[in-house]
């Protein structure tokens, strides 16, 4: 008996709700925009079980991995209808993570998980991780597509991201050579990134503030705002690895300044921050004056203006800022490193308002 058509082969998944041939559009959609990615290790096409990426130019080399999601923020893409931004999220957040050990982003691999596929939804999403992947100078290896009927509320979806870099035995960074005097510079985000948004979301909806209306404080809609891209850092900092000495660096994300600064020192300093010492966008206000929530607070939850922390000799700051702000981007010297005492390990980020 011969085969049956792919159309009937696919007719009971059809029936249960999943759609093959939406499936098969959306690969053959994204093809070109992965292969756009590619650099010089990817040794696979799309397509296969698994992405092949043969390292080269490291001595000894390690390799860094990391996971992560975009969140509730997602929520607020759904509601505005505006997909193309947290594809960049999704790269921006597991990137990074391993950009602060000294690793260079090689590829990344992404899931993409819905409950019906709208093949131009994810066509945008995958546009968006694609363009991550090109600021992180990585690439696009592969990825998943999963469509599960009743799991997810109609129009939603679900990404999670995975990302692997590669550095020098000898180039790692882990915060070890932190010492007291050195200077931490603060490069500035586009925003609250992906952190925080089960409370912005809230916060939004007592505002009575819509997608379409500006922002308090600026010339520019709730939606862009609110769905600014998480600046990818990979870029600069692989420039700044380059030609200077960084003792020690970290991504301000979840939790904060008080969560992520002590990550990156080791336990006998501490990091003593000059509230005040760079600029805060509006949104931040806005959202402690809607939250009514004290600073401590808001730098506990929100980046607060400030993406990504550099921690370097004294004598060498003004420089490195001088390169950072050459790369088009926006930083301050925002503290320095002090000895702590024994009471003070427990909290080893010290604020001064």
């Amino acid at each position: 008996m011969s085969a049956k058509h792919p159309s009937h082969r696919a007719r009971a998944y059809a029936e249960a709700g999943v759609d093959i041939n939406a499936g098969n559009s959306l690969v053959d959609r994204i093809k070109r925009i992965v292969l756009q990615t590619h650099t010089h290790g990817v040794l696979s096409n799309i397509g296969g079980f698994g992405g092949l990426y043969k390292p080269e130019g490291i001595d000894s080399p390690v390799l860094v991995a990391s996971t992560d999601g975009v969140g509730t923020k997602l929520k607020l893409a759904f509601a505005f209808g505006e997909h193309s931004s947290v594809g960049v999220d999704l790269v921006a957040m597991s990137v990074n993570d391993i950009i602060v050990q000294g690793a260079r982003p090689l590829f990344f691999l992404d899931y993409f998980a819905t409950g019906k596929l709208d093949v131009d939804t994810a066509e945008t999403v995958i546009r968006g991780i694609a363009e991550g992947c090109r600021q992180a100078g990585c690439a696009l290896l592969g990825g998943e597509t999963a469509e599960m009927p009743d799991m997810y509320q109609p129009g939603e979806y679900d990404l999670a991201g995975f990302c692997v870099g590669m550095v020098s035995d000898s180039a790692i960074v882990d915060g070890s050579s932190v010492k007291v005097g050195d200077d931490v510079i603060g490069i500035a985000s586009s925003g609250p990134h992906a952190n925080g948004y089960a409370l912005i979301r809230k916060l939004l909806g007592a505002s009575g503030l819509k997608g379409g209306d500006i922002f308090p404080g600026t010339d520019r809609s709730v939606k862009e705002v609110l769905l600014a891209p998480t600046i990818i850092y990979a870029d600069c900092v692989r420039n700044l690895l380059r030609d200077f000495s960084i003792n020690g660096m970290a991504h301000i994300t979840g939790g904060g300044f008080y969560d992520n600064v002590p990550r990156a020192i080791p336990g006998q300093v501490k990091a003593v921050i000059e509230f005040g010492s760079w600029g805060i966008p509006p949104v931040f206000h806005w959202l402690r004056e809607q939250g009514k929530l004290s600073w401590p607070e808001m730098l506990q939850i929100f980046n607060c203006g400030i993406g990504y922390v550099v921690i370097v000799p004294k004598d060498i700051a003004e420089e490195v800022m001088g390169r950072i702000r050459a790369l088009h981007m926006v930083a301050w010297r925002i503290g320095s490193i002090e000895r702590c005492t024994e009471r003070q390990k427990q909290e080893r980020v010290e604020i001064r308002f």
